[in-house]
């Protein structure tokens, strides 16, 4: 019960995923050659077995029934419940192919055409709703302790899709006595915002009195790319409404440190989806023998799961083939004197750590493919900045916390410029450079370029 609470966190989620086991054993049913025939499963009990296990494995993996996935569009949700689809499909025909489970006369196209537009209407018109409701999806700081501070918090509360991590105030504000989730004055946002994940700040002053702590907060802010909020407008009224609601819903005009182009963004979340899925269903051979040598010719787990530092500062674990020995982070500070790297990154040609299968798939990326599921999980992006460790993070330079405002990615500028062999300084100018002139052809002619670094392996250590 522990685990399944794991797997899916909610009462929400568990009924969804209840259903959605139903709907399979449906669409096995439906599949059968001579129509609705319950009895027929009684003889393929592998079948049903591959395939519930197939879809518990991807939906784990993609974490598709976790509330928390705050950042998932509907025509994500949509694509990845597919993903999983794909999934049960592939099991099911290589049980067919391989003669078991009694299920040779099944109709692999039919029970996925049942399935995937049931489960994507479940989850679209039921689950998703109620999932947003079991978790916030953004977590905001308010800048403010005066009357509009506390209405906006009041506002943003009620919204139940947003959870305010904090409150500071203006110089000339006081906390009244008793109030919670005081994080400091405004001159300390900038060592706020290095130390707790913030999505937005809603800069809750008066530009007539407070406008010059205001202009403070807004450089922090676009300095260090993190997305705000000033207020709209510097009156109060009592009855007269904007011609235009949609302009301005909160009361609020919300301001980015990069062009949102939304249609391009959405075209490019929609690519990481498909692009992971299929290649992770045509590379599973490769993962396979690459996690089969991993276990026979060294002592320790498959994979190697570190904690990285994603969008806004949040954290996330990035999944990697283990290519060092296990305590390979304890030998880290005995050969921090070697390191080949200017920065707080730390990179070093000969590294003593490295396994023998490691430095092959190091050398030719194959320890980072397991990130394709970060990718789908939306971690991560097929291209953006590669997303940092918390030490290298706490040492970044207020400019350098920029490449956390976008989601971080498999490939970049970095790796198709040299990767180990420029400095960490010329690094953090090449993802600058990528956040102010992102666009999705962009993101195709980087990828397109990264091929022949990778076969290659240049650059690489």
């Amino acid at each position: 019960m522990n685990s399944l609470g794991k797997l899916v966190p909610g009462r929400n989620a568990k009924i969804n995923l209840v259903l959605d086991l139903a709907l399979l054993v449906l669409a096995v049913v439906l599949a059968q050659p001579n129509g609705f025939d319950v009895q027929a499963l009684t003889g393929m009990p592998w079948i049903l077995v591959a395939a519930v296990w197939a879809w518990l494995l991807s939906t784990s993996a993609l974490r598709h029934y976790n509330p928390f996935a705050h950042d998932r569009a509907l025509l994500d949700d949509a694509a990845m419940t597919a993903v999983s689809g794909g999934a049960v499909a592939t099991a099911v025909a290589v049980m067919k192919m391989l003669a078991l489970g009694g299920g040779a006369s099944l109709d692999v196209v039919k029970m996925v055409s049942f399935l995937l537009p049931a489960t994507v209407v479940l989850r679209v018109a039921a689950f998703r709703n109620l999932a947003h409701r079991e978790a916030p999806l953004d977590e905001v700081l308010v800048i403010g302790a005066g009357p509009m501070g506390r209405a906006t918090i009041d506002f943003l509360r009620a919204k139940r899709s947003v959870r305010v991590v904090g409150q500071m105030s203006f110089p000339d504000e006081r906390l009244p006595a008793g109030q919670g989730q005081y994080l400091g004055a405004s001159k300390e946002l900038d060592a706020i915002l290095k130390s707790v994940p913030v999505s937005e700040v809603y800069v809750a002053g008066n530009m007539m009195r407070q406008g010059e702590a205001m202009q403070a907060v807004i450089r922090t802010c676009e300095r260090l790319g993190v997305p705000f909020a000033l207020p709209s407008n510097s009156f109060r009224f009592d009855r007269a409404r904007p011609v235009d609601e949609h302009i301005s819903k909160d009361g609020y005009t919300h301001y980015l440190s990069y062009d949102a182009k939304p249609a391009q963004r959405a075209l490019k979340r929609l690519f990481d989806i498909v692009s992971s899925g299929v290649a992770l269903w045509m590379l599973l051979p490769l993962l396979a023998a690459v996690a089969v040598a991993i276990k026979l010719t060294s002592k320790g787990p498959i994979f190697f799961k570190q904690q990285r530092v994603g969008l806004n500062g949040r954290p996330f674990h990035m999944l990697k083939f283990r290519s060092m020995v296990v305590n390979a982070e304890e030998l880290k500070a005995k050969l921090a004197a070697q390191n080949e790297m200017t920065g707080p990154v730390f990179k070093m040609k000969n590294d003593p750590r490295i396994t023998g299968i490691g430095k092959f798939i190091r050398k030719f990326s194959i320890d980072e493919l397991p990130q394709l599921i970060n990718v789908l999980r939306g971690d991560m992006s097929v291209v953006g900045p590669r997303p940092p460790v918390p030490s290298e993070v706490v040492k970044y330079e207020a400019w350098q916390r920029r490449r956390l405002s976008v989601r971080p990615g498999l490939t970049c500028i970095w790796q198709v410029s040299g990767r180990n062999q420029i400095s960490f300084e010329q690094w953090m100018y090449l993802d600058m450079q990528y956040i102010d002139h992102w666009s999705f052809a962009g993101d195709l002619q980087l990828i397109f370029r990264t091929f022949p670094v990778v076969l290659t392996g240049r650059g690489a250590s």
